[in-house]
């Protein structure tokens, strides 16, 4: 049932050939509560009409999927936790604002940052249909089909349900993509290039969650004797994808648009990426000050580390501006004793800390 619906949708996002000039996002529906279908009103708008951020071809997904939006909304909440968790040491720690774009202009920049907000975006898509899959959330699919794994032994079975992965990455590229293929700009221009180079960083998002998730097992048998186990597929926990990614942004390389259309490499000394790397097309910003035209909000008030070396570090951190001290009143938990029977009693210790914020 899933196949053909989805062939459908493909069919309509190519009806959709019109340069999208909106500089909002999808992203967006992590910042507005969506109601599950069964709470909608009858004769209400329906609900995909006031959704902002959906280009034309993600719209008509929505009317056709309605279901499946508060879970993208959920994979795109998870998408900017775990960036801003991965970036929470750096200059530019992967901020939100105030409005449909929810990362604001930095977007507007094709930089190695902007590739994994991409990338880590998409994954979080992927993340979130497949879960909801399994747990029987959505009517066009159910746990994963994922044939038996050739190294299983005999002995254990397979069958219980897993998170369907092969779903969400297929749902994934449809809905995340489709802003980009219902753009059409000329050919070697550096519109084409950012085009390109979002749907790269797309693919190697979903092909992160797609090559971490793992066989996973019960075991089965008289007090635990583990005499028989069933397996499924797994997803694995998102932080590893997050870890996988921001390697991917480490290694990430530098691209160019060719006279042909297509992304070539600008140092050739180095190898040409695979659908599951990270490129990007223009430099970064160094986000040391605010700068209303690029989106840099700046490291001035931001805490840094006076002891580290690494960009955590005041003097990395601060752009070499100096930085104030200042002494703060932490509480914490301590002394925590263990009462018979069954809870843990602690006491508050509170502690004054030196702390440092960039001038």
């Amino acid at each position: 049932m899933a196949g053909p619906r989805l062939a459908l949708a493909a069919a309509l996002l190519c009806s959709c050939a019109s340069p999208v000039a909106d500089a909002s996002s999808w992203w967006s529906l992590a910042m507005n509560p969506i109601q599950r279908p069964e709470m909608y009103i009858i004769g209400a708008q329906p609900v995909c009409s006031q959704l902002p951020g959906l280009s034309p071809g993600q719209r008509k997904l929505c009317q056709l999927y309605q279901e499946h939006m508060v879970f993208i909304g959920e994979g795109a909440r998870s998408a900017i936790k775990e960036c801003q968790y991965q970036f929470r040491q750096r200059r530019w720690n992967c901020s939100t604002v105030d409005n449909t774009s929810v990362f604001g202009r930095v977007m507007k920049i094709g930089s190695r940052e902007t590739a994994f907000t991409y990338a880590v975006s998409a994954a979080g898509v992927v993340n979130a249909i497949s879960r909801a899959c399994r747990e029987g959330e959505l009517s066009s699919c159910g746990c994963s089909r994922t044939a038996r794994p050739k190294d299983l032994p005999r002995d254990w079975l397979w069958g219980g349900c897993g998170d369907n992965v092969e779903y969400g990455y297929r749902f994934a590229k449809e809905f995340v993509d489709a802003k980009e293929r219902e753009k059409n700009y000329v050919r070697g221009s550096e519109e084409q290039a950012r085009m390109l180079m979002n749907l790269q960083n797309n693919e190697a998002g979903r092909r992160a969650v797609y090559k971490l998730a793992d066989v996973a097992c019960k075991c089965h048998g008289v007090s635990g004797s583990c005499s028989l186990k069933t397996c499924w597929l797994q997803l694995a926990d998102f932080r590893k994808v997050g870890d996988l990614l921001k390697e991917k942004y480490d290694s990430a390389a530098a691209m160019r648009i060719s006279r042909k259309g297509k992304l070539e490499l600008v140092n050739n000394r180095f190898n040409m990426p695979t659908q599951e790397d990270l490129v990007y097309v223009d430099p970064s910003p160094d986000y040391c000050l605010r700068n209303e035209t690029t989106g840099s909000l700046g490291t001035q008030g931001r805490l840094c580390n006076k002891t580290s070396e690494g960009m955590d570090g005041c003097e990395l951190m601060c752009c070499g501006r100096g930085y104030d001290q200042f002494k703060s009143v932490q509480v914490e938990r301590c002394h925590c004793k263990f009462h018979w029977c069954c809870y843990v009693k602690c006491k508050k210790c509170t502690e004054i800390v030196d702390q440092y914020v960039c001038k």
